[in-house]
Protein backbone atom coordinates (compact mmCIF):
# COMPACT_ATOMS: atom_id res chain seq x y z
CA UNK A 1 0.00 0.00 0.00
CA UNK A 2 1.42 3.44 -1.18
CA UNK A 3 1.33 5.93 1.55
CA UNK A 4 -1.04 9.36 0.64
CA UNK A 5 2.04 12.01 0.10
CA UNK A 6 1.58 15.17 3.25
CA UNK A 7 0.89 18.28 0.58
CA UNK A 8 1.23 20.52 3.93
CA UNK A 9 4.89 22.02 4.70
CA UNK A 10 6.46 21.15 7.38
CA UNK A 11 6.33 24.78 9.20
CA UNK A 12 2.96 24.43 8.52
CA UNK A 13 2.35 20.70 10.08
CA UNK A 14 4.53 21.90 12.79
CA UNK A 15 2.62 25.72 13.59
CA UNK A 16 -0.59 23.48 13.80
CA UNK A 17 0.97 20.75 16.00
CA UNK A 18 1.51 24.02 18.59
CA UNK A 19 -1.70 25.16 18.22
CA UNK A 20 -3.28 21.73 19.11
CA UNK A 21 -1.23 21.36 21.98
CA UNK A 22 -1.69 24.76 23.39
CA UNK A 23 -5.52 24.18 23.44
CA UNK A 24 -7.22 23.56 26.61
CA UNK A 25 -10.37 21.60 26.72
CA UNK A 26 -13.33 23.58 28.01
CA UNK A 27 -15.77 22.10 30.16
CA UNK A 28 -18.57 23.34 32.72
CA UNK A 29 -18.02 27.01 33.46
CA UNK A 30 -14.40 27.38 32.11
CA UNK A 31 -13.65 30.13 30.91
CA UNK A 32 -12.93 30.29 27.11
CA UNK A 33 -9.51 31.81 26.81
CA UNK A 34 -9.30 31.42 22.59
CA UNK A 35 -10.58 35.07 22.47
CA UNK A 36 -7.93 36.77 24.60
CA UNK A 37 -4.77 37.14 23.21
CA UNK A 38 -1.89 35.31 24.34
CA UNK A 39 0.38 36.41 26.85
CA UNK A 40 3.03 33.84 27.10
CA UNK A 41 5.92 36.50 27.21
CA UNK A 42 4.27 37.80 30.45
CA UNK A 43 6.60 37.90 33.66
CA UNK A 44 4.87 39.62 36.70
CA UNK A 45 7.94 39.87 38.43
CA UNK A 46 8.39 42.86 36.52
CA UNK A 47 6.41 45.80 36.56
CA UNK A 48 4.16 46.57 33.79
CA UNK A 49 4.41 49.25 31.99
CA UNK A 50 1.46 49.98 29.03
CA UNK A 51 2.60 52.49 26.42
CA UNK A 52 -0.05 54.36 24.37
CA UNK A 53 0.27 57.95 22.16
CA UNK A 54 -1.71 60.11 20.24
CA UNK A 55 0.11 59.89 16.92
CA UNK A 56 -0.30 55.93 16.15
CA UNK A 57 1.13 52.85 16.52
CA UNK A 58 3.71 53.66 13.56
CA UNK A 59 5.14 56.78 15.17
CA UNK A 60 8.88 57.19 15.84
CA UNK A 61 8.04 58.49 19.05
CA UNK A 62 6.30 55.39 20.12
CA UNK A 63 9.08 53.21 18.48
CA UNK A 64 11.76 55.21 20.59
CA UNK A 65 9.79 55.01 23.78
CA UNK A 66 9.44 51.41 23.69
CA UNK A 67 12.93 50.82 22.36
CA UNK A 68 14.10 52.42 25.52
CA UNK A 69 11.91 50.61 28.39
CA UNK A 70 12.65 47.06 26.85
CA UNK A 71 16.72 47.55 26.44
CA UNK A 72 17.61 46.14 29.62
CA UNK A 73 14.74 43.53 30.15
CA UNK A 74 13.68 45.66 33.35
CA UNK A 75 10.04 45.82 32.62
CA UNK A 76 7.31 43.95 30.93
CA UNK A 77 6.36 46.61 28.19
CA UNK A 78 2.84 46.36 26.35
CA UNK A 79 1.36 48.36 23.75
CA UNK A 80 -2.37 50.02 22.87
CA UNK A 81 -1.93 52.76 20.01
CA UNK A 82 -4.26 54.52 17.64
CA UNK A 83 -3.79 52.84 14.48
CA UNK A 84 -3.88 55.96 12.84
CA UNK A 85 -3.05 59.88 13.58
CA UNK A 86 -5.44 60.61 16.74
CA UNK A 87 -3.57 63.84 17.52
CA UNK A 88 -6.42 66.36 18.06
CA UNK A 89 -8.80 63.95 19.63
CA UNK A 90 -9.17 65.21 22.76
CA UNK A 91 -10.74 62.80 25.19
CA UNK A 92 -13.35 61.48 22.91
CA UNK A 93 -14.11 57.73 23.31
CA UNK A 94 -15.81 55.23 20.62
CA UNK A 95 -19.38 54.44 22.34
CA UNK A 96 -21.55 54.34 19.06
CA UNK A 97 -18.51 52.26 17.11
CA UNK A 98 -17.53 48.86 17.28
CA UNK A 99 -13.56 49.19 17.70
CA UNK A 100 -11.11 46.87 15.81
CA UNK A 101 -7.79 45.64 17.46
CA UNK A 102 -5.16 43.83 15.67
CA UNK A 103 -1.80 42.93 17.04
CA UNK A 104 1.03 44.25 15.34
CA UNK A 105 5.03 43.88 16.02
CA UNK A 106 7.15 46.18 18.02
CA UNK A 107 10.16 45.11 19.07
CA UNK A 108 10.12 43.41 22.48
CA UNK A 109 6.61 44.46 23.75
CA UNK A 110 3.38 42.96 23.46
CA UNK A 111 1.21 45.18 21.55
CA UNK A 112 -2.27 46.08 19.70
CA UNK A 113 -3.52 48.67 17.00
CA UNK A 114 -6.84 50.23 18.32
CA UNK A 115 -9.29 51.71 15.66
CA UNK A 116 -10.13 54.55 17.89
CA UNK A 117 -8.81 57.06 19.99
CA UNK A 118 -5.89 56.87 22.97
CA UNK A 119 -8.42 57.37 25.60
CA UNK A 120 -10.30 54.18 23.65
CA UNK A 121 -7.35 52.64 23.88
CA UNK A 122 -6.00 53.05 27.94
CA UNK A 123 -9.72 52.17 28.66
CA UNK A 124 -9.58 49.06 27.04
CA UNK A 125 -6.34 47.96 27.85
CA UNK A 126 -7.36 48.24 31.53
CA UNK A 127 -10.38 46.71 31.05
CA UNK A 128 -9.27 43.32 31.53
CA UNK A 129 -10.11 42.02 28.22
CA UNK A 130 -7.06 42.95 25.42
CA UNK A 131 -4.29 42.15 28.11
CA UNK A 132 -3.99 39.41 30.98
CA UNK A 133 -3.75 41.89 33.49
CA UNK A 134 -6.33 44.63 34.42
CA UNK A 135 -3.61 47.37 36.22
CA UNK A 136 0.04 48.63 34.94
CA UNK A 137 1.99 49.94 36.99
CA UNK A 138 2.78 52.58 35.29
CA UNK A 139 0.92 54.46 31.80
CA UNK A 140 2.58 56.72 29.59
CA UNK A 141 1.72 58.86 26.55
CA UNK A 142 4.26 59.29 24.53
CA UNK A 143 6.64 60.20 22.86
CA UNK A 144 3.92 62.63 21.10
CA UNK A 145 4.56 64.68 18.25
CA UNK A 146 3.85 68.50 19.22
CA UNK A 147 3.20 70.62 22.10
CA UNK A 148 0.65 70.09 24.49
CA UNK A 149 1.11 73.62 26.54
CA UNK A 150 -1.31 75.52 28.16
CA UNK A 151 -5.30 75.03 26.60
CA UNK A 152 -4.03 72.54 23.96
CA UNK A 153 -4.25 69.96 26.85
CA UNK A 154 -7.92 69.90 26.02
CA UNK A 155 -7.51 69.15 22.72
CA UNK A 156 -4.57 66.47 22.88
CA UNK A 157 -5.22 62.98 22.22
CA UNK A 158 -2.02 62.42 24.00
CA UNK A 159 -2.38 64.24 27.32
CA UNK A 160 -6.02 62.26 27.30
CA UNK A 161 -4.52 59.48 27.51
CA UNK A 162 -2.99 59.73 30.18
CA UNK A 163 -5.88 61.63 31.85
CA UNK A 164 -7.95 58.22 31.36
CA UNK A 165 -5.16 56.03 33.78
CA UNK A 166 -5.55 59.04 35.75
CA UNK A 167 -9.42 58.63 36.35
CA UNK A 168 -8.68 54.86 37.14
CA UNK A 169 -6.24 55.78 39.59
CA UNK A 170 -3.10 54.75 37.60
CA UNK A 171 -0.09 56.71 37.67
CA UNK A 172 0.38 58.54 34.31
CA UNK A 173 2.87 60.35 32.41
CA UNK A 174 2.21 62.51 29.02
CA UNK A 175 5.09 63.32 27.37
CA UNK A 176 5.29 65.66 24.03
CA UNK A 177 8.15 67.03 21.74
CA UNK A 178 7.77 70.35 20.53
CA UNK A 179 8.16 69.21 16.91
CA UNK A 180 8.90 72.00 14.16
CA UNK A 181 8.18 72.02 10.57
CA UNK A 182 11.66 72.36 9.10
CA UNK A 183 13.42 72.13 11.98
CA UNK A 184 13.20 69.19 13.94
CA UNK A 185 14.14 65.29 12.77
CA UNK A 186 13.34 61.84 13.81
CA UNK A 187 16.39 61.37 15.70
CA UNK A 188 15.15 64.13 18.19
CA UNK A 189 12.20 61.48 19.26
CA UNK A 190 15.51 59.63 20.67
CA UNK A 191 16.95 62.51 22.10
CA UNK A 192 13.29 63.61 23.91
CA UNK A 193 13.23 59.58 25.38
CA UNK A 194 17.09 60.21 26.72
CA UNK A 195 15.71 63.43 28.62
CA UNK A 196 12.40 62.25 30.07
CA UNK A 197 14.12 58.22 31.20
CA UNK A 198 15.26 59.69 34.51
CA UNK A 199 12.11 61.16 35.03
CA UNK A 200 10.31 57.89 34.32
CA UNK A 201 12.87 55.89 35.96
CA UNK A 202 12.27 57.58 39.24
CA UNK A 203 8.10 57.60 39.26
CA UNK A 204 8.69 54.12 38.80
CA UNK A 205 10.82 53.66 41.90
CA UNK A 206 9.05 55.53 44.15
CA UNK A 207 5.31 53.35 42.65
CA UNK A 208 6.95 50.52 43.72
CA UNK A 209 7.78 51.84 47.07
CA UNK A 210 4.07 52.86 47.35
CA UNK A 211 5.43 56.73 48.21
CA UNK A 212 4.09 58.22 44.84
CA UNK A 213 1.65 60.78 45.32
CA UNK A 214 -1.77 60.16 43.86
CA UNK A 215 -4.34 62.63 41.99
CA UNK A 216 -2.39 63.68 39.15
CA UNK A 217 -0.57 63.11 36.01
CA UNK A 218 3.29 64.38 35.14
CA UNK A 219 3.20 66.15 31.52
CA UNK A 220 6.82 66.63 30.30
CA UNK A 221 7.27 68.79 27.56
CA UNK A 222 10.57 68.55 25.84
CA UNK A 223 11.99 71.58 23.39
CA UNK A 224 12.78 71.48 20.13
CA UNK A 225 16.18 70.25 20.38
CA UNK A 226 16.30 67.70 23.26
CA UNK A 227 19.43 67.22 24.23
CA UNK A 228 20.56 71.28 23.81
CA UNK A 229 17.55 71.80 26.61
CA UNK A 230 18.94 74.29 29.08
CA UNK A 231 17.56 72.45 32.38
CA UNK A 232 14.42 71.40 33.41
CA UNK A 233 12.33 73.37 35.11
CA UNK A 234 8.88 73.06 37.19
CA UNK A 235 6.05 74.69 35.36
CA UNK A 236 2.57 76.26 35.86
CA UNK A 237 0.15 75.90 33.09
CA UNK A 238 -0.54 78.92 30.66
CA UNK A 239 -3.57 79.83 28.43
CA UNK A 240 -1.91 79.31 25.29
CA UNK A 241 -3.43 78.16 22.41
CA UNK A 242 -2.93 78.39 18.81
CA UNK A 243 -6.00 78.62 16.96
CA UNK A 244 -7.46 76.78 14.19
CA UNK A 245 -7.65 78.73 10.45
CA UNK A 246 -10.49 76.86 8.12
CA UNK A 247 -9.74 76.48 4.73
CA UNK A 248 -12.37 76.23 1.92
CA UNK A 249 -11.19 72.96 0.07
CA UNK A 250 -12.66 71.93 -3.66
CA UNK A 251 -13.70 68.50 -4.85
CA UNK A 252 -14.28 65.05 -3.20
CA UNK A 253 -13.76 64.39 0.56
CA UNK A 254 -10.93 62.55 0.54
CA UNK A 255 -9.79 60.00 3.93
CA UNK A 256 -6.86 62.06 5.20
CA UNK A 257 -3.59 59.44 6.15
CA UNK A 258 -1.54 59.41 9.38
CA UNK A 259 1.67 61.46 8.91
CA UNK A 260 3.80 58.20 9.91
CA UNK A 261 1.70 56.03 7.38
CA UNK A 262 -0.23 54.24 9.70
CA UNK A 263 -3.68 55.79 8.40
CA UNK A 264 -4.67 52.33 7.20
CA UNK A 265 -7.65 50.82 7.39
CA UNK A 266 -8.31 47.48 9.20
CA UNK A 267 -9.81 44.68 7.08
CA UNK A 268 -12.93 44.79 8.80
CA UNK A 269 -13.22 48.54 8.53
CA UNK A 270 -13.01 48.14 4.77
CA UNK A 271 -15.77 45.99 4.67
CA UNK A 272 -17.67 48.09 6.61
CA UNK A 273 -16.63 51.09 4.50
CA UNK A 274 -17.25 49.32 1.40
CA UNK A 275 -21.00 48.47 2.69
CA UNK A 276 -21.17 52.26 3.36
CA UNK A 277 -20.57 53.45 0.06
CA UNK A 278 -22.36 50.73 -1.59
CA UNK A 279 -25.55 51.81 0.80
CA UNK A 280 -25.11 55.77 -0.19
CA UNK A 281 -24.76 54.27 -3.95
CA UNK A 282 -27.96 52.37 -3.65
CA UNK A 283 -29.85 55.33 -2.05
CA UNK A 284 -28.95 57.83 -4.62
CA UNK A 285 -29.56 55.97 -7.75
CA UNK A 286 -33.21 55.15 -6.01
CA UNK A 287 -33.65 58.78 -5.56
CA UNK A 288 -32.23 59.09 -9.17
CA UNK A 289 -34.95 56.65 -10.24
CA UNK A 290 -37.96 58.33 -7.91
CA UNK A 291 -37.34 62.00 -9.33
CA UNK A 292 -37.76 61.05 -12.81
CA UNK A 293 -41.12 59.38 -11.68
CA UNK A 294 -42.25 62.33 -9.94
CA UNK A 295 -44.97 64.36 -10.88
CA UNK A 296 -44.33 68.07 -9.57
CA UNK A 297 -48.18 69.35 -8.23
CA UNK A 298 -48.24 72.64 -7.62
CA UNK A 299 -49.76 73.53 -4.00
CA UNK A 300 -52.11 76.46 -2.94
CA UNK A 301 -50.73 75.94 0.61
CA UNK A 302 -47.03 76.25 -0.68
CA UNK A 303 -47.22 78.73 -3.14
CA UNK A 304 -44.29 80.70 -3.30
CA UNK A 305 -42.44 78.58 -1.92
CA UNK A 306 -38.66 77.59 -3.35
CA UNK A 307 -37.41 74.20 -3.43
CA UNK A 308 -34.41 73.84 -1.36
CA UNK A 309 -31.31 72.98 -2.74
CA UNK A 310 -29.04 71.00 -0.83
CA UNK A 311 -25.48 72.05 -0.71
CA UNK A 312 -22.18 70.60 0.25
CA UNK A 313 -18.99 72.31 0.98
CA UNK A 314 -15.45 70.72 2.31
CA UNK A 315 -13.47 73.26 4.65
CA UNK A 316 -9.85 71.87 6.49
CA UNK A 317 -8.77 72.99 9.45
CA UNK A 318 -4.95 74.13 9.78
CA UNK A 319 -2.69 74.89 13.24
CA UNK A 320 -1.95 78.33 13.00
CA UNK A 321 0.63 79.47 16.00
CA UNK A 322 0.04 82.85 18.03
CA UNK A 323 2.49 85.28 19.30
CA UNK A 324 3.73 84.73 23.12
CA UNK A 325 1.56 87.25 24.62
CA UNK A 326 2.60 85.60 28.36
CA UNK A 327 5.92 86.92 30.30
CA UNK A 328 5.80 84.39 33.24
CA UNK A 329 8.98 82.56 32.59
CA UNK A 330 7.47 79.58 34.62
CA UNK A 331 4.43 79.24 32.59
CA UNK A 332 4.93 75.71 30.87
CA UNK A 333 4.73 77.52 27.03
CA UNK A 334 7.14 79.69 28.11
CA UNK A 335 9.87 77.70 29.78
CA UNK A 336 9.46 75.47 26.50
CA UNK A 337 9.96 78.22 23.81
CA UNK A 338 13.45 79.80 26.48
CA UNK A 339 14.36 75.86 25.69
CA UNK A 340 13.54 74.59 28.94
CA UNK A 341 12.33 71.12 29.51
CA UNK A 342 8.91 71.71 31.15
CA UNK A 343 7.38 69.39 33.45
CA UNK A 344 4.04 70.30 35.27
CA UNK A 345 1.16 68.14 37.28
CA UNK A 346 -2.45 68.33 35.74
CA UNK A 347 -4.83 67.40 37.77
CA UNK A 348 -8.85 65.28 36.99
CA UNK A 349 -9.95 68.84 38.09
CA UNK A 350 -8.82 72.20 36.65
CA UNK A 351 -10.72 73.76 39.15
CA UNK A 352 -8.58 72.00 42.15
CA UNK A 353 -7.29 74.63 44.42
CA UNK A 354 -3.62 75.37 44.50
CA UNK A 355 -2.76 75.09 48.35
CA UNK A 356 -4.28 71.80 48.22
CA UNK A 357 -2.72 69.13 49.33
CA UNK A 358 -2.31 66.99 46.25
CA UNK A 359 -1.16 69.73 44.24
CA UNK A 360 1.63 70.25 47.71
CA UNK A 361 2.56 66.51 47.08
CA UNK A 362 2.61 66.58 43.47
CA UNK A 363 5.06 69.45 43.61
CA UNK A 364 6.88 68.19 46.05
CA UNK A 365 7.80 64.68 44.44
CA UNK A 366 8.57 66.82 41.08
CA UNK A 367 11.15 68.86 43.34
CA UNK A 368 12.79 66.06 44.83
CA UNK A 369 12.67 64.17 41.53
CA UNK A 370 14.28 66.57 39.33
CA UNK A 371 16.95 66.90 42.56
CA UNK A 372 17.77 63.56 42.58
CA UNK A 373 18.13 62.84 38.31
CA UNK A 374 20.49 66.24 38.32
CA UNK A 375 22.75 64.07 41.00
Amino acid sequence: MTTPKNSLTPGLVSNLQQVLLSRKPISGDQEDDSTKPSSSADDFSKPIILVTNSDGIQSPGLSCLVDALVSDGAYNVFVAAPQSDKTMSGHSLSLKDTVEVASVEVNGAIAFEVSGTPADCVSLALSGVLFSWSRPLLVISGINRGSSCGRHMFYSGGIAGARESLFNGIPSISISLNWLKDESVESHFKDAVTVSLPIITAAIRDIEKGIFPKGFLLDIEVPKAPLSNKGIKITKRSLWRSSLCWQAKSGARTQAASRFGGGHLGIGLQFAQLSRDASAAGAARRFTTQQKDVEVVESVGGAGKSEFKRTVKYYRAEIVDKELEEADEDLDYVALQNGFVSVSPLFASVHIDSESETVTAALNWISSALLAAQQ
